[in-house]
């Protein structure tokens, strides 16, 4: 691990090269795994504040399911996480005409209606972020579901923290990106 301010990097995040490929995952991030995505207290306020604005660009079926149990829960280990269809969907996916899982909050944030792009942890991942003590820790978090990322990152040579720079300086600041970059430059010339 790596100390850059109060945060520990795992050199993963320098390592990994990774690129989102939807056209060969779908979004499968959206469907895949054991609950929704994980979400901030004051990303539900951001959330219920552009409603009217998002659910437009959410899919007809799961508008039932948003209707009756709203869109956010608390996972078994009492995290808040989005809500998901009986099929594992988060509440926000829809599917476009290739087939691809997109975000209704993104959707209408790129549309210039809402104020809120989406959930950090989407935005970051594959990065996941722990605290550990003191410490906010940052992790590259592997899933087979991302095979098609990394063979394209690979193929751009993009490291995951070059691929997620808009998230990174979103959630921890411009200075904070550039140290992740001083860092990567410095590690680089000594290999």
């Amino acid at each position: 691990m790596i100390r850059l301010e109060d945060k520990l990097i795992s050199e993963n995040i320098f390592d990994v090269q990774f690129i989102c490929n939807l056209s060969k995952c779908k979004g499968a991030c959206c469907i895949e795994g054991d609950t929704g995505a994980p979400l901030l207290q004051e990303e539900l306020l951001h959330i219920n504040q552009n409603l009217q604005h998002i659910t437009p660009f959410m899919a007809p079926e799961q508008h039932a399911d948003f209707k009756a149990r709203g869109f956010w829960e608390e996972d078994d280990d009492g995290d808040l996480v989005t809500n998901c269809s009986k099929d594992g969907t988060c509440v926000f996916a829809k599917r476009n005409k290739e087939g691809v899982l997109q975000c209704g909050i993104e959707q209408s944030y790129n549309a210039g209606l809402s104020d809120f792009k989406k959930p950090i942890s989407c935005h970051l991942y594959p990065i996941r972020v722990s605290k550990i003590g003191e410490f906010t820790v940052l992790n590259y978090h592997k899933w087979e579901i991302c095979s098609a990322a990394c063979s394209l990152g690979e193929a751009h040579k993009m490291p995951v923290f070059r691929f997620l720079k808009e998230a990174i300086t979103r959630e921890f600041g411009a200075v904070f990106y550039e140290g992740l970059e001083t860092i990567y430059l410095e590690n680089k010339e000594t290999k």
